[in-house]
Parts: structure tokens; C-alpha cells; sequence
């Protein structure tokens, strides 16, 4: 069995990572320090004695995504999933024309990443008529979060479509909206961990997810913090 996970060194990324090689998946991985990639694959090789592909990539980058995709297609014949975590928040807001940089930023790196890495493995899961896409996405893709919730609720919007397109050739899509998890990014605030969710959890409903049956998908889940929003 053969996983790809983007961003996968921190967070959610890592966390699903962790759990797919403990559960015999070989995994795919990226993100852009090649320190933490380095350590993440020598740590799961390790572990769980299966085959790492790992490789720094600027998931911004539209050439790099296709060089990590081209490094993939050389090395194994199929995937069984994909999960396109990927991405970056940027506080700001849409009227300030200041934060142009900001905004193409984020639609490069939560949505353009998504669609050119999609668009890479696709062929792959068409051809074995079987396999997983997970686009995690966020809690802002239903909330007006933000210019960040606008390429949120464009991966979103592009889950929903891409479901309609492959549904009838063996592959599952499922978009995953997890509210405030504690990952490095909330490092330093004053809430307590408690407040959030584990990211553990969230690789546990992706990993649960992919073990029904073939014959039932989950097309979208909201996962929230008991106590709420953040």
C-alpha cells in the first residue's frame, strides 16, 4: 500500500504520516526543509521498515509539485491515497491591497498545490480503478474567515467537483474541514492545549475513513473542538 501525504512534517501532515506507516502504508512525504524531511523518513524507515520516498519541495511552486509527482511515478506503479495537506494561513483581509503577496501566496500553496498534485496522481487511481484523494481543508471553508477562507472554500469547491468527476471511475474523494488543532502554528498562545483538538485525531478519521468499504465514501466531515470554535 502506497501514501502520499504534502506538508508532512509538522501537524496534521506528520500525524497522518505516523499513523499510515504504522498501518503498512509506504509513504510519500514532503514539505520545505529538507531537515525535517530527512528526519521524518530516516524516523518512519526506522520504526516501521517501510519504503520512504521524501523530498523538499515548495509546494507554492507549480514546477516543484511536478518534479515531487515525476520522483513518485518513477518509484511506484500505484497509489492508494493521496491527501493534500499542504497549505498556509496568513492573517489578513481582502480590502487591503497591501496584502496582495499574501493572498496569492495562500491560493498557491492551499489550493494550486491541491489541483497540480491531484492532477499528477489522478491517472494513476483511474487506471487501477481504485483510490483515495483527502483534501484537507479547514473549518474556514464554510466560515468567512478571512481572505484565507477564500482558498479554503476553493478546495472545498474543488473536492466537490473533482467527487463528481471520478466517482464513477473506483476513486474516493473526501474533504476534511478540522477546526483549531494544536500543531506548531499555535505554539505560544495562552489557551490550553486542551482547548484543541489532537491532530492524532484527525489522522484517526482520515485513516477510518479509508477502511470502509469501497462501496461508501464520506464526502465531507466537520471535525470542531468540543468546546467550540476558536
Amino acid at each position: 500500500m502506497n501514501a502520499i501525504i504534502t506538508g508532512a512534517t509538522k501537524g496534521i501532515g506528520k500525524a497522518v504520516a505516523e499513523l499510515l506507516a504504522k498501518n503498512g502504508f509506504n509513504v510519500a512525504i514532503c514539505a520545505r526543509t529538507q531537515t525535517d524531511v530527512t528526519a521524518l523518513k530516516t524516523s518512519l524507515e526506522q520504526e516501521h521498515g517501510i519504503q520512504v520516498i521524501a523530498q523538499a519541495v515548495d509546494m507554492s511552486q507549480k514546477e516543484a509539485v511536478k518534479s515531487f509527482v515525476a520522483h513518485i511515478q518513477q518509484t511506484w506503479k500505484t497509489i492508494d491515497i493521496l491527501v493534500n495537506n499542504a497549505g498556509v494561513f496568513i492573517p489578513c483581509d481582502l480590502a487591503n491591497a497591501d496584502n496582495e503577496a499574501a493572498f496569492e501566496m495562500m491560493m498557491d500553496l492551499n489550493l494550486y498545490s491541491t489541483y497540480y498534485m491531484t492532477q499528477g496522481i489522478l491517472p494513476m487511481m483511474t487506471a487501477q480503478n481504485k483510490g483515495h484523494i483527502f483534501n484537507i481543508c479547514s473549518i474556514a471553508s464554510i466560515m468567512p474567515y478571512g481572505a484565507y477562507a477564500v482558498s479554503k472554500h476553493a478546495m472545498l469547491g474543488f473536492s466537490k467537483v473533482l467527487r463528481e468527476e471520478v466517482k464513477d471511475k473506483g476513486v474516493r474523494v473526501t474533504a476534511m474541514m478540522p477546526g483549531a488543532t494544536y500543531t506548531a502554528s499555535w505554539e505560544g498562545t495562552d489557551l490550553p492545549q486542551e482547548r484543541f483538538m489532537k491532530a492524532d485525531d484527525i489522522a484517526q478519521s482520515l485513516l477510518d475513513i479509508y477502511q470502509l468499504s469501497d462501496r461508501t465514501v464520506v464526502e465531507e466531515i466537520i471535525l470542531r473542538p468540543q468546546l467550540g470554535d476558536i
